[in-house]
């Protein structure tokens, strides 16, 4: 048989960072953080915790300090045969549900703190003779995995290396495209965005003015004055590549212009089809917008639709059928 001795030194590091992320995470969160799972490989571990709610970054900064700090002790790992009796005794920890026979392998790492070994835990797997074997400790993960369990991804030696270098890679390369040095991305970020808000402001401004001043922009029948269906105001609008989000700012404004109907505005944005009714105030209890709503979300074949009897919105997928949209709304209007 012959062993990879590279691959096995990086499993054993992984393997013990697991126990010095154990006893770290219990001494940052609570002693309630017990393991619920646990992946060892040699290019990462995965860690499963009982943890109620998402450690915060500077748990999971503090938790990265703590076992690197032990890291860099550089102590020696230790490993005793004892009875189950003798271990707890001692103050390992053991799994919850497992089942230990007459002896079992305690494996101690981490250093002196308080008269006992930082990490003392049962264990029967390979792991480092020191904890400076484990060279580096990053975490790069950590997400629910079920209620009330999280999970820790990290890496160590060199995959923690490797890991820094491309995330290195990748910062100078978002410098490169920003024209500036490393240092001043954060900055330069803040002002690109700051700028892009205020063009998407302008644009979105532009679109509602087009909408409502009845000329280009793909509006259909935007330059026809109010229709009177069954003696109701009805003004309506059909567009393209306009935003949900912009909707209802736009049938606010028209409704402020017709002062007693209903508005209806029906856009598409990315293949998608958004439906806004709103409802003038001296209308309520004649006329809902969810009702509407809802007709003209089934005829782009969409479901449902919620909001207020002054204001609804939905959402559909057939952008050929935006059209009928406006004319099932006028259709119920008319059967009002």
């Amino acid at each position: 048989m012959r062993v990879n001795h590279q691959r096995r030194n990086a499993i054993r590091a992984h393997h013990s960072a697991t126990h010095l992320l154990h006893q770290a995470l219990r001494e940052r969160l609570g002693t309630h953080v017990a393991q619920q799972g646990s992946r060892v490989a040699h290019d990462r571990l995965r860690f499963d915790i009982s943890q109620p709610v998402p450690p915060t970054p500077d748990d999971l900064r503090a938790v990265e300090y703590a076992v690197n700090e032990r890291v860099q002790l550089n102590s020696e790992v230790t490993t005793r045969i004892m009875t189950p009796d003798e271990a707890i005794k001692l103050g390992a920890m053991a799994l919850f549900g497992e089942k230990y026979g007459d002896e079992v392998r305690v494996v101690s790492m981490g250093g002196p703190v308080h008269d006992r070994e930082y990490s003392i835990e049962l264990c029967g797997g390979t792991h480092v003779t020191r904890t400076g074997d484990i060279g580096l400790f990053k975490i790069i993960g950590e997400s629910a995995v079920a209620a009330g369990v999280r999970r820790i991804e990290a890496v160590t030696g060199q995959e923690a290396l490797k890991y820094f270098q491309h995330q290195e890679n990748l910062l100078q390369q978002v410098a490169a495209q920003l024209k500036v040095a490393v240092g001043d991305v954060p900055q330069r970020l803040d002002a690109v965005m700051d700028e892009r808000r205020k063009l998407e402001r302008e644009v979105a401004d532009l679109r509602r003015q087009l909408a409502l001043g009845g000329f280009g922009g793909g509006a259909a029948n935007s330059n026809d004055a109010p229709r009177v269906v069954a003696g109701v105001n009805f003004i309506s609008r059909v567009l393209h590549d306009m935003p949900a989000r912009e909707l209802k700012p736009l049938a606010d404004q028209l409704k402020a212009q017709v002062k007693s109907g209903v508005v209806a505005v029906v856009a598409s944005f990315e293949e998608k089809v958004s439906v806004v009714v709103a409802v003038t105030p001296d209308l309520a209890g004649k006329v809902d917008a969810v009702e509407l709503v809802k007709v003209a979300a089934s005829a782009v074949g969409g479901q449902g639709g919620g909001g207020r009897p002054d204001m609804a919105q939905a959402g559909g997928t057939n952008v050929a059928q935006m059209p009928a949209a406006i004319a099932a709304i006028e259709k119920v209007l008319g059967g009002a």
